[in-house]
Order: structure tokens, then C-alpha cells, then sequence
């Protein structure tokens, strides 16, 4: 799914974010609104990852939502 579909649902997806990312808080997945960037940034913060990881991360969770 490209990311501006994902950005246009986001409220319907958050469930499948929190299922992804669990530590995310509702909040943190509210601020995202389905803005790429702004998510890799909150999942490297909680997480502690490299922001290449958090890239390839949403990459495949959008991805994912093709099927």
C-alpha cells in the first residue's frame, strides 16, 4: 500500500500499528497520523534502533498491507 493511502486510513490501521510496534503508545500513534517520518523517529526513539532499521521497518509493515 503506498504511503499516502496509509497516511488517508490511519485511524483505521492503528490497531495493526499497536499490533507491530506494541511498545507505541496510543498517543505516540495518534501524533504520527500516518506521517512516515514522523513514526520511524517515535520507533527509533522507543525502540533504540538506527533509523535505517526503523525505515525498513515501515517499509515492510506498508508493504504488508498490499496483501
Amino acid at each position: 500500500m503506498d504511503w499516502n493511502r496509509i497516511e488517508g486510513n490511519w485511524k483505521q490501521l492503528t490497531g495493526t500499528v499497536k499490533a507491530k510496534w506494541g511498545d507505541l503508545t496510543d498517543d505516540e500513534i495518534a501524533e504520527a497520523e500516518g506521517n512516515r517520518d514522523v513514526l520511524i523517529g517515535k520507533i527509533q526513539l522507543k525502540y533504540g534502533i538506527a533509523k535505517d532499521k526503523a525505515e525498513a521497518q515501515v517499509d515492510e509493515f506498508a508493504e504488508s498491507l498490499k496483501h
